[in-house]
């Protein structure tokens, strides 16, 4: 499982818990710590622009996985990489959401850090400045089959994708998966990357999960259409389920190449729209678990990430 520690944690869950079902669900992904800073305006440069910061735990693979947690799942685990900067705060507090972390502390590079830049006054739209540090280095050494034991369910972050080191776990994670019948799904994470990253590269690295989960940027990046439902139905000729997530225009879901529902977005009033897109992952995974059926999981991922964005970072619990 690699030369460098961990730190491990059982923990026990808050919120909604749902019965023990058939298994638990695990997250590969990054975590890395948020910086969010709510202004009202553009910053005015070479001066002082005031604003609101707070430092909190963040990450898109943590993110969804304290999200399925409150969303009620009974068994989500994380496996990501950390720094010893602040390793056992990281570990703290995906306990404290109901999540068992699994965290391997690198030894060299610090946990990543994301300055969020939140303008207020633009429907608390957000801008990332992002350092990956040791969220990236998660490699091949740092996967073992026997992380799927008991597992149901493996969602990868599309963070993940974005390095090579790690591109090296996921294709052992997927092979791991594919061998036990364990579903696979995947988040994009970032227009922005996957735009570094090359589309056709994406796809060939992605070929065989069973669900993807993109934004609209994501579903027409990845597509080159510029409608997101036509963009969600492509999507689907080569992955079998595609939900595609629009913001306040809610979600489509689609299969074969159709898109099979349109579900709308739950009303909200927006201070912090970071991490949105990660809580309707984790309320859609958790309700997939749990049995429903794709339209009306993406309804709880709708509702998930309405209450997301009443709430400043990107997981549940942290009230304005």
């Amino acid at each position: 499982m690699g030369e460098t520690d961990r730190a491990d944690g059982g923990g026990s869950g808050h919120g909604s818990r749902g019965p023990a079902g058939p298994g638990g669900l695990l997250v590969v992904g990054d975590v890395v710590t948020d910086v969010v800073a709510r202004h009202r305006g553009a910053p005015t440069r070479g001066t002082d622009t005031a604003a609101a910061i707070r430092i909190v735990p963040g990450g898109a693979g943590a993110n969804a996985a304290c999200w399925a947690s409150r969303w009620g799942w009974h068994d989500v685990r994380l496996l990501g990489r950390v720094g010893a900067d602040t390793a056992e705060w990281h570990a703290r507090e995906l306990q404290a959401c109901g999540v068992r972390p699994q965290l391997v502390v690198d030894p060299q590079a610090p946990t990543g850090t994301v300055i969020c830049l939140v303008d207020t006054a633009a429907a608390a739209e957000r801008t990332f400045l992002t350092d990956s540090g040791a969220s990236l280095r998660l490699d091949r050494g740092d996967w073992s089959d026997a992380l799927l034991d008991g597992v149901a369910w493996l969602h990868l972050s599309g963070y993940l994708l974005f390095s090579e080191p790690s591109r090296g776990l996921v294709a052992a994670a997927l092979d791991a998966a594919r061998a036990r019948g364990v579903p696979v799904s995947v988040d994009p994470a970032s227009a922005g990357f996957l735009t570094e990253l090359g589309v056709d590269r994406f796809l060939t690295l992605v070929e065989g999960i069973d669900v993807l989960l993109p934004s609209r940027d994501e579903a027409c990046l990845l597509t080159g259409l510029s409608d997101a439902a036509e963009a969600a139905a492509e999507l689907s000729r080569r992955v079998p389920l595609v939900v595609a997530t629009s913001g306040v225009r809610g979600a489509l879901v689609a299969r074969s190449g159709v898109v099979c529902a349109r579900v709308p977005a739950f009303p909200a009033t927006a201070v912090d729209t970071t991490g949105a897109g990660d809580a309707f992952t984790g309320g859609f995974l958790a309700a997939v678990l749990s049995g429903a059926d794709p339209r009306d999981a993406a309804a709880e991922g709708c509702r998930a990430g309405a209450l997301a964005v009443t709430q400043v970072g990107g997981r549940p619990g942290r009230p304005v």
